[in-house]
């Protein structure tokens, strides 16, 4: 006869499907890696902050290769959708407050050391101006 049918294991075929609880639960993992971070940048723990933002990155990064797949084998619902959309509201406003402090922080160092004119001391304690072309060949 012929050959005998070739039967998938669960295991084989487990990635076929996402489940709505998948979804949930790396939905959920996103959420909580969020809150995480909020409360390590607002106890600006900066090894919190460095651990929670490499957790929320993985689990963003899975998050998003799980509903993909789902939406390309079928529906994802609703809710779910939402909420997904909503982490990735809350990380692009992070990460907006994160820039806008940064900048922040730039401007309040340049006018604490200015990077042109910088008045610098000689060995005995004259005041030399330090000019931006001192070093350039006079014709």
């Amino acid at each position: 006869m012929g050959q005998p049918a070739v039967q998938l294991t669960p295991a084989t075929h487990a990635g076929a499907v996402v489940s709505d609880n998948e979804l949930e639960a790396v939905l959920q993992r996103v959420e909580q890696h969020l809150d995480d971070l909020q409360a390590a940048l607002g106890a600006r723990d900066m090894r919190c902050i460095e651990l929670h933002a490499a957790a929320l990155q993985r689990a963003l990064s899975q998050a998003l290769e799980r509903f993909r797949h789902a939406a390309r084998h079928g529906a994802t619902p609703l809710d779910l959708r939402r909420r997904l959309a909503l982490a990735g509201a809350q990380v692009a406003a992070q990460r907006d407050a994160l820039a806008r402090a940064t900048a922040a922080l730039d401007r309040a160092i340049d006018v604490l050391i200015p990077t042109s004119a910088v008045a610098v001391y000689g060995a005995d304690g004259t005041h030399t101006p330090r000019r931006a072309n001192a070093g350039a060949l006079k014709a």
